[in-house]
């Protein structure tokens, strides 16, 4: 459990980085849910092969993006993770624990920007431009793309330490990878999309895969969602017991990925 939430912990924090349906030449309309709502299991290679965890994730548009892991069998939430334009949360509820970290300290410790509006756009399937909320149709002009038989990708012209990419299917237009990579470094981040379904009438996916690759030792994490939904009836912001002791991310993170 602690693996997954380490595991987790990084890949929403890589996600957060930038520098500053159909598709075909031009930007595609963003018809995003307001509120987004699903059961989640979450997956990473282990020693032993792989290791899973159920929970949710509940998200609602340009607020926050909040993630719960549950303990098998008996449902108790261990831990979440919730992330607002202005801070990330940790809750290890196992240990009484938490990190509250601003951006501006995560982006001193990982020395870049980040950004809460590529995080959601990355879980809502969306394409985005750094440093801008929302696209329109002069944006074009701001995307190079290339078509062939496999499809259409789409490259942001602008980028200055990062390169972005969009990979869209040749048959539907559905974007079914995002790529994010450090210019003169190996570092990448693959955000997977496939098994599309129906939410709010429009073409969503069901399962993501993210891959980092670059660092140490790769990382991945797989998300398959279930019993999607368009809810907005659901608590607000977390608020943390004050039996929980606070502790620094590079601590909180040692102690994750040790275990």
């Amino acid at each position: 459990m602690r693996r997954i939430a380490y595991f987790l912990l990084i890949a929403v924090v890589l996600a957060g980085c930038k520098s500053s349906k159909h598709l075909t030449t031009t930007v595609p309309e963003v018809t995003a849910p307001s509120y987004l709502a699903s059961k989640l299991q979450l997956t990473i290679p282990s020693k032993n092969g792989s290791m899973s965890v159920g929970g949710t994730m509940k998200m609602k548009s340009h607020e926050r993006v909040q993630i719960s892991l549950l303990m098998p069998i008996i449902r108790t939430e261990v831990a979440r993770i919730e992330v607002t334009p202005s801070e990330l949360l940790f809750v290890d509820r196992m240990n009484k624990r938490y990190v509250e970290v601003s951006y501006a300290m995560l982006s001193g410790l990982a020395n870049m920007e980040l950004s809460f509006g590529v995080l959601q756009s990355l879980f809502l399937n969306e394409l985005f431009l750094p440093g801008k909320n929302m696209l329109d149709a002069d944006d074009v002009k701001r995307f190079r793309i290339v078509q062939d038989e496999a499809g259409v990708r789409l490259q942001v012209r602008s980028g200055k330490e990062f390169d972005y990419t969009f990979h869209t299917s040749a048959d539907q237009g559905l974007l079914e990878k995002t790529e994010i990579g450090l210019r003169g470094t190996d570092y990448v981040l693959n955000w997977n999309y496939d098994d599309f379904g129906v939410l709010d009438r429009k073409p969503f996916p069901q399962h993501m895969l993210l891959t980092v690759g670059g660092v140490r030792s790769d990382l991945s994490l797989e998300m398959k969602f279930s019993r999607l939904s368009v809810d907005d009836h659901w608590e607000g912001r977390t608020k943390v017991s004050s039996r929980y002791r606070k502790v620094e991310l590079v601590e909180l993170l040692k102690m994750l990925k040790g275990v």
